[in-house]
């Protein structure tokens, strides 16, 4: 049985994004510069599917997820994701979701936090398979030696959500009044 997903594309401020959805929720957001190849990368990513453009069926779900995307400091994605991966890529999906906003980890960080500290470079391959940018913020990962590492949607693009959340995250907590005032 062909399952049914049900896209969108639209634009951020980091270029044109596609939103595609299960059923059961999430199951893709990407970035990219052209239409046609975020939609021939659903085709691909998703071969057994049947992809539609169904902007409308899906808005409530590609409206949250795209300013998520431009706010993702601003609390917890809180729709259901579709994420079909081995056991260890939703471990480390999960565990990348568990990094703040404005915080970074390297791949030997991650792959601590999930009990297997030999396994850095596998995270590493789990975050270059991760369907959903920002959503699961591979973004965040960086190298042992602080620098930034790949970003499977380009380098610029996490540049510049990792300066975007650091800055948001520092002046949230700048601006924050103090207790005991209005």
């Amino acid at each position: 049985m062909t399952e049914t997903i049900r896209f969108a594309v639209g634009e951020t401020s980091l270029g044109a994004a596609l939103v595609a959805c299960t059923d059961a929720g999430i199951a893709s957001l990407a970035f990219g510069d052209d239409r046609a190849a975020l939609v021939a990368e659903l085709r691909q990513r998703f071969p057994a599917s049947q992809p539609i453009e169904d902007g409308a069926g899906i808005a409530r779900a590609a409206a949250h997820a795209l300013r998520f995307v431009e706010a993702p400091w601003s609390g917890d994605f809180d729709l259901p994701l579709d994420l079909h991966g081995t056991g260890f890529q939703l471990q480390v999906w999960q565990a990348l979701r568990a990094i703040p906003p404005g915080r970074t980890a390297s791949y030997a960080d991650v792959a601590r936090s999930i009990g297997r500290p030999a396994a850095a470079r596998a995270v590493a391959g789990a975050c270059g398979a991760n369907p959903v940018a920002v959503l699961v913020p591979c973004h965040r990962i960086i190298r042992r030696d602080g620098s930034r590492s790949g970003y499977r949607w380009g380098a610029e693009r996490k540049r510049r959500l990792l300066e975007r959340e650091a800055a948001a995250v520092a002046g949230s907590a700048y601006c924050r009044p103090s207790i005991g005032l209005p």
